[in-house]
Parts: structure tokens; C-alpha cells; sequence
């Protein structure tokens, strides 16, 4: 059961995404930049209307009698991250190029390019910018025939050919374009304490070296299937969600987009999950990407420094340990979603599969030959240790929920995948341990899952010790080697999941909720399918030995991607919307690895059909 999304909040999965790999906004339909943090993706919004209204802030570009109204047509530039948006009016058709040029030692830039294709189009810039997430009015003064709005430590610069009023502490520039004509607008953000004026930006050269950038990393895919177009889209945005200069991967470039329309299960995804990161690594590299995995690396070194033990689930850009959660009152959310979350609280939870997702990523750089662990011995012996002092202590689990700890059945079973692959590594002479007593922690883990997380009577795992709930994380079974995949007891449980958390077969949820009760989650409400779940489906029934089933919900699933192939964190399949966090690292991985994994099956079973 969903709240009905307000007409004031457009859909979710009407933005498109640009951004520098710093920090990202989000373009509506109807032209605006309704969300951007600057300088960073955990820096203050200074455009926030995402989760309030106009006088949070924003800046619209739009022909000046149809802005209330989509494009006609929208796409992404080729493989890049450049959006076009064209509107065709009564009087002629123009496009809207948006992009952020990556920065190469300059600050960043957020380009507009108005060009009219033909005949005659009135067009309508409103820049409205309010720092500090939609708090701030700025002082807007010309200096030089450029523009600048400046509050507290930050300043905006825009330059544009022509000319523009201040009104209400807005900037309108309402101009005519004909056939031919091309009008940019840049927009640069400085410290309002810096003495020099950035560069004024040469929009052309901005435009090639953005398009180059993109083309000349989608070269480096090595994927070959048949999907390219989603995975190329979705690699793109993982690589936007990556910091350049620190190599950490923010889990979405968004804060408190509501998993429940007009309820409280809001929250701030705008850091570095130590899970999400390595998952997201995982897909870069069986895709061909190898610069981003020596790059995270280098970032965990540095961010867990000589201290694994003091193990946190998350971290800040630049690996700093502070994510204090705080609420906005004066924001009232994304479709009156209360409360408007910054920071986020579940810093502070213990969540015991993280070093099993770490290793795991390790040992798969390792395998790549692109980050040996050889190099990381002293972290993963540490992280094993830490695995070995509290892997039979209850959790918070992977779902971050605010019920309680419990032992959680998929935080055990990743417990067992670290101490796993460390055996592996010991075994080949990677690692200097202690084989003996690794085998024997290795075997007690199993031993003890098997005995208190399954349910005989029922054939399957379930989500706690004692517990009756199930639980999507699960369908990470075959791929751990926990047990066989054709073991009956991941067959059931695949089987269990799909029958009761996805009851159309397709749309899986995490958990089960009930709206009209807090849940064992400790929130009330009801939220969406996780897709990231829906996509773990496809890997289990493919890994299960059902293909055929699994190429068939992949093509389903595919049918949800927004029209510019990007994905929210969750899917509402009674209304058809996105919910959450958007787009969502979680998501996009979850195409990708489905992708690879299908077309690596599809691909071994060619020789034996041939046979």
C-alpha cells in the first residue's frame, strides 16, 4: 500500500542524471535542475527542489510557453552522459544539451547549450539557486558582464551571452533563438572566499572533452552480449557515482527520496557503503574495468588505515568517519515525505557481512590480476580476525533496520565467505595463515547456520535464527558456495522467496512489511520491490539451472528502466513508479551482473547443445 504521488512532485524516474564524477544533478522533464550538492555529492544542495518546491531552489530551462510541459523527445547523447531534451512548439523545435564537463583543475560546471533546430522559439531561463539545501537566499550582483550569487562560504559565477534581470533573488534570462542559433550557459561554483574569478568556461571545448571522456571509457567494455545498451547505460552511471579523486563510490547521488510515499523511511545514500562499493567494483571489473578497483583499493587502505578492528559499515568521500544524521525541518520531502534526512544514523551499526563483501571483492581483484592480495595480506588476516571475535554475536544486518539486533541468517553466511576465501588464498600460497584453524572457524560458521537458519518443514533458509520471516538476501546462495547450487535446501529457499516476497514472480521484496504495524524493521509503512532483489532472482534461477526462467524475468525487469535507462532503488508494481534513491548504484550493479552472468551461462551451454 502506497501513498498516491502528489501532482507538485514529478516521478522519480523523470529525472536524468548528469554529473562529473564529484557530484551529480538531476534534469526533470520540464528542464529544471532540481537536486545538486556542491562541490561534492555530500556537499549542501543548493538546488533542492527535489524534496520541497520552487523557493528551495532550482534553475529551469524551457521555450517560455511550454516549460510546464515535457520534451517531446529526451535521450542521452550517444554513450555518454550528456542529456538532450527537445521541445517541438508552435513556432519551432529547439534542444537543451545539459551536461557537467569532468574536471581536469577546474571547479565545477554544470553547461546548457540552447540550439534551435527550426523556426523561431522564445526560451526562459529562471535561475533560482538556495544554499544549505534550500535555506540560503543569495546576494546576485553583476561584476564584468558576469553574474554571481553569492551566501556564507559559497558562490555560483554564471556566464551566458545574454542578457538577464534579478527578481526575488532569482536570475531570469527570457531571450528568442532562431534556426541556427546557439545560446550556452555555464554555470561555475567557487568559495565565495576565493580572491580570483574562476575562467570563464569555453563551452565548445567543455562539450568534446565531456564527449571524449565518456566515449573512450565505454571502449574499454569487455562485455559481448546482447544486452549491451542496458549495461552500457548502467555502467555509465556507476562510473558517475564514482569520486575521482578518492576512488570511493557513493551508493546514489540522492538524499531522502522516499522508499513510501509520504512516509518516513527516507534516508541519505550520498556516501561510501563499504558493501556497496565492493559490489559495484565487481561489475566494473567483469566488465573489463580495472582502474576503478586499483583506485577503491588504494581508498579502503587509506580509509581503514591500521585499525581494521574499528570496522564502520560506511564512510565519508574522503574516508572521514562523521555521517551525523540530522533532519531538515523547513524541507517538506518528495511527495510529503517527513522527515527530510541528512547523515545517516546507521554509521553506527554493526553489520557483520561487511568483511566478507570486502574480501570477496579483494580476492576477485586479486583473480583479475589488477590488485593482488599479496599487497592487502595484513587487511584481510585483520578482517578474518575481526570475522573470528563477533561472527556469533547478533547484528543489524544487511537492511540496516531500526528493530533491533538479531542474528541474522545472510550476515552468518558472509562471515563463512570471508573466512572462505581467505582459505582459498592460504591454500594457493597467496596468504601466510593458519590453515588449520581457519578450516575449523570455517566449518563451525557452516555448522551453525545449517543448524539454527533452516527450516525443515518448510525447505528453506529464513531470515533470523528462530525466525519465520524470509529474507531476499538469501538469494545470494548459490553464488557464495555456501552450499551446491543444486543443493535442495538453495532450491527451496529460491523457491520460498519467489513464492512469498515476490508474489507476481517478477517484483521481489526485501522482507515482508505490513502497513499497518512497525515492522520487525522498526519503521512503520510499507515499501517497494527492491530491484537490486529482482535482479539477484535472475542470477539465482539462472545459477539453479533455470535459464530459460531467468533470461525471461531479465527481459521483465529491463521493462522498468526509466526512459533513459536508469533505475531507483525500488519499484512500486501497483503504480508503476520508482521509489527511493535514484538512480541507485544497488540497481544498475544488479542489470549488470545479471547481464554478465546470463550471457557467461548461455555462452558455456552453446558447446554441450552442440555435442
Amino acid at each position: 500500500m502506497t501513498t498516491p504521488l502528489p501532482s507538485a512532485s514529478p516521478p522519480i524516474e523523470d529525472y536524468a542524471l548528469i554529473g562529473d564524477m564529484q557530484t551529480a544533478a538531476l534534469v526533470s522533464r520540464d528542464g529544471s535542475i532540481d537536486w545538486l550538492c556542491l562541490p561534492r555529492f555530500d556537499s549542501a544542495a543548493a538546488f533542492a527542489r527535489l524534496l520541497g518546491t520552487d523557493q528551495h531552489g532550482f534553475w529551469r530551462l524551457a521555450p517560455a510557453t511550454g516549460g510546464d510541459t515535457a520534451p517531446n523527445r529526451r535521450r542521452y547523447l550517444g554513450e555518454t552522459l550528456i542529456v538532450d531534451c527537445e521541445w517541438e512548439t508552435a513556432t519551432g523545435t529547439v534542444r537543451v544539451r545539459d551536461f557537467m564537463p569532468p574536471r581536469k583543475g577546474h571547479a565545477p560546471q554544470v553547461i546548457r547549450i540552447v540550439e534551435c533546430l527550426d523556426g523561431t522559439v522564445e526560451m526562459l531561463s529562471t535561475l533560482s539557486p538556495r544554499f544549505g539545501y534550500g535555506r540560503q537566499l543569495p546576494w546576485i550582483t553583476e561584476t564584468g558582464g558576469r553574474t554571481t550569487a553569492v551566501s556564507g562560504p559559497d558562490a555560483l559565477w554564471l556566464d551566458t551571452a545574454v542578457p538577464g534581470q534579478e527578481k526575488d533573488g532569482a536570475l531570469h534570462h527570457r531571450f528568442t533563438v532562431e534556426t541556427g542559433d546557439c545560446v550556452a550557459f555555464a554555470l561555475t561554483w567557487r568559495p565565495s572566499e576565493a580572491l580570483v574569478a574562476p575562467e570563464v568556461p569555453d563551452t565548445e571545448a567543455a562539450l568534446a572533452l565531456t564527449m571524449a571522456f565518456w566515449e573512450q571509457w565505454v571502449a574499454q567494455l569487455a562485455y559481448k552480449g546482447r544486452h549491451r545498451e542496458p549495461v552500457v547505460r548502467s555502467l555509465i552511471t556507476l562510473k558517475a557515482l564514482t569520486h575521482a579523486p578518492t576512488g570511493g563510490i557513493v551508493a546514489a547521488p540522492t538524499a531522502s527520496l522516499p522508499e513510501d510515499f509520504g512516509g518516513v523511511r527516507n534516508w541519505d545514500y550520498r556516501f561510501v557503503w563499504l558493501r556497496d562499493a565492493a559490489v559495484t567494483l565487481s561489475a566494473l571489473l567483469r566488465t573489463g574495468y580495472r582502474e576503478e578497483a586499483v583506485a577503491w583499493r588504494r581508498w579502503l587502505l587509506r580509509t581503514l588505515g591500521g585499525d581494521p578492528h574499528n570496522l564502520q559499515i560506511m564512510y565519508r568521500l574522503d574516508g572521514r568517519r562523521d555521517i551525523p544524521e540530522r533532519e531538515l525541518a523547513w524541507l517538506p520531502g518528495y511527495a510529503n515525505s517527513r522527515p527530510v534526512r541528512i547523515g545517516n544514523g546507521a554509521v553506527d551499526q554493526l553489520q557483520l557481512d561487511v568483511p566478507g563483501e570486502v574480501i570477496e571483492m579483494l580476492v576477485l581483484a586479486h583473480e583479475a590480476g589488477v590488485a593482488r592480495c599479496e599487497n592487502t595480506e595484513s587487511l584481510i588476516l585483520a578482517l578474518v580476525d575481526y570475522v573470528r571475535q563477533h561472527w556469533n554475536e547478533p547484528d543489524d544486518g544487511i537492511w540496516e533496520v531500526r528493530g533491533g539486533r538479531r542474528h541474522f541468517t545472510h550476515s552468518k553466511i558472509m562471515c563463512w565467505v570471508a573466512v572462505d576465501r581467505a582459505v582459498r588464498l592460504v591454500e594457493q600460497g597467496v596468504l601466510d595463515g593458519d590453515l588449520d584453524a581457519l578450516v575449523d572457524l570455517r566449518e563451525q560458521i557452516h555448522t551453525d547456520v545449517c543448524q539454527h537458519a533452516y527450516d525443515p518443514s518448510r525447505n528453506t533458509f529464513t531470515q533470523s535464527y528462530g525466525s519465520q520471516e524470509l529474507d531476499a538476501s538469501l538469494l545470494m546462495l548459490p553464488q557464495t558456495g555456501f552450499l551446491p547450487a543444486d543443493d535442495p535446501r538453495v532450491v527451496g529457499t529460491i523457491d520460498a522467496i519467489r513464492r512469498e516476497l515476490a508474489p507476481d514472480g517478477t517484483l521481489v521484496h526485501r522482507y515482508p512489511t505490513d502497513h499497518h504495524r512497525v515492522g520487525m524493521d522498526g519503521l512503520p509503512g510499507d515499501e517497494g520491490a527492491f530491484l537490486l532483489c529482482s535482479f539477484r532472482l535472475v542470477e539465482a534461477l539462472a545459477l539453479t539451472g533455470r535459464l530459460d526462467e531467468a533470461e525471461a524475468l531479465f527481459e521483465r525487469l529491463l521493462t522498468l528502466r526509466s526512459d533513459l535507462g536508469l533505475l531507483a532503488e525500488e519499484y512500486d508494481g501497483a503504480t508503476g513508479r520508482h521509489m527511493g534513491n535514484f538512480p541507485q548504484a544497488y540497481s544498475m550493479l544488479g542489470l549488470v551482473n545479471a547481464a554478465v552472468l546470463l550471457q557467461e551461462l548461455k555462452g558455456a551451454t552453446v558447446p554441450a547443445m552442440a555435442a
